[in-house]
């Protein structure tokens, strides 16, 4: 974790900030003393994500969608807002593209007339099912346009370009981080991501559903890892722009990581259920994290037993 005791404290936007991943960047600034004002439709977060950071005068939560303007003068921006699991985004894709988009274009103009530091949490998704691997920044991708996870992979393709563009017109000071699959305490129940489903289902005793025949791979990263490689990422020089792969590099097939959630939720009679595939389902997903390692001194430090256990246990606190 960086040590942001010296640091001065800083007026914060995070879009998003009451999703999975915002809630827990927005304890992390918080907790650093800066000032922090969350922007979220609650259309995929909740207000219970914040609920233990309510009492803070230092957070500001504002019922707001980031495809209409702001106007608020900030000095960082972290931009995480849009639905960020298939289930979710395929649910309204037109919706899904102009938070992308337009939510991109916002926040950009925000930042150029604030002068603030503006930070993109894109995706790995953005390279598709790839034919390289493990994925590098410099990888331009294998994504369809016209599939039914385009309007997110099409949406961050599109975001970065903003981002890149304001850069090199406006001389803005941007940084692009590409978030591999995150996961821990404080996932949705039914976002419709592999570790939730695998752990609801292990918790209820039902099948856990394996979509194709389980060999496709991915890279899972614990949350706290993961939103200190954002702030590390955020604290670079202006002249460190990314794009930068935040995740675990430890990569497991889906029929691994049923297997361990099976034996850690102590659901030794659960069994498997096959479906199909998805219709661009990424056959393998890690990342080459070399230059996270390099420019920011960053590697995840929470294995996936480790962090699947943690992962449990709060699912587990909140079904009895």
């Amino acid at each position: 974790m960086p040590d942001q005791s010296a640091a001065p404290a800083r007026r914060v936007l995070v879009t998003g900030g009451a999703g999975f991943l915002g809630s827990h960047l927005t304890r992390l600034l918080l907790s650093a003393g800066h000032r922090v004002t969350v922007v979220d439709n609650f259309s995929t977060g909740t207000r219970a994500n914040l609920a233990h950071l309510a009492h803070l005068d230092a957070l500001t939560v504002l019922d707001h969608d980031i495809e209409v303007p702001l106007d608020l003068e900030v000095d960082q921006i972290y931009h995480l807002a849009c639905p960020a699991s298939p289930v979710q985004y395929q649910r309204d894709p037109v919706r899904t593209l102009k938070t992308c988009v337009v939510g991109s274009f916002n926040v950009l103009d925000l930042a150029r007339r604030t002068g603030a530091t503006v930070l993109l949490a894109s995706t790995s998704e953005v390279y598709g099912d790839p034919a390289v691997h493990p994925q590098d920044e410099a990888y331009w991708g294998n994504v369809n346009p016209m599939g039914p996870r385009s309007c997110y992979d099409e949406g961050k393709r599109c975001a970065e370009a903003a981002f890149f563009s304001y850069r090199e017109q406006h001389g803005m000071p941007v940084k692009v981080a590409r978030i591999f699959n995150t996961y821990g305490p404080g996932m949705r129940a039914d976002d419709g991501r592999v570790v939730s489903n695998f752990v609801v289902a292990a918790l209820h005793g039902e099948p856990l559903r394996v979509l194709g025949d389980g060999s496709q791979t991915r890279s899972f990263c614990y949350v706290d890892d993961l939103v200190d490689g954002l702030v590390r990422l955020m604290e670079t020089p202006e002249d460190v722009t990314g794009p930068i792969n935040l995740g675990n590099p430890d990569e497991h097939t889906v029929l691994e990581l049923a297997e361990m959630v099976i034996a850690l939720a102590g659901a030794p009679g659960a069994h498997l259920e096959h479906g199909p595939l998805p219709v661009d389902d990424p056959t393998r997903r890690c990342p080459n994290i070399e230059r996270a390692q390099w420019v920011l001194g960053w590697k995840p430090s929470t294995t996936l037993g480790e962090g699947l256990a943690a992962t449990v246990r709060w699912f587990r606190e909140r079904a009895a």
